[in-house]
């Protein structure tokens, strides 16, 4: 099954902006593609504003955010994996969701299994004398 994070991100990215907050999203950059500018880093962790009025070019897709930001003037393309995300909220109040950072292991197992599943699903496919459920009166 896929993720469901990139789809509460965007739930949630909406929900903020409707609200007439700011969303601020936070990410680990430890995790392999990981692409933000590193003197903004601290612990380990970035928290970027991403409202429309900060961003340009906001994507959140089902494997990544991305984004074109200015930092110090500087322009500078972001990028974070979907498992990099730990969590989104609201500036003025605080309310959103955190996300557990997924192992980059994990990140990586999952297409082998998405293809695993693929190839039984082919094979189950192909079986077509199954037979298919059957009814029959109890009186």
């Amino acid at each position: 099954m896929k993720s469901n994070r990139p789809y509460l991100l965007r739930a949630l990215y909406e929900w903020i902006l409707d609200s007439d907050c700011t969303p601020y999203v936070v990410a680990v950059v430890d995790f392999p593609g990981v692409d933000v500018p590193a003197g903004y880093v601290s612990d380990g962790r970035i928290t970027l504003n991403v409202s429309p009025q900060s961003v340009r070019q906001l994507v959140i897709g089902d494997d990544m955010l991305t984004f074109d930001g200015r930092f110090s003037g500087t322009p500078y393309r972001v990028t974070l994996p979907s498992g990099a995300i730990v969590a989104i909220y609201a500036r003025e109040t605080g309310q959103g969701m955190a996300f557990e950072a997924e192992t980059p292991a994990a990140v990586e197992a999952t297409p082998s299994a998405a293809e695993g599943a693929t190839e039984k699903s082919s094979e189950k496919s192909g079986d077509d004398t199954r037979k298919g459920p059957s009814l029959r009166v109890i009186k």
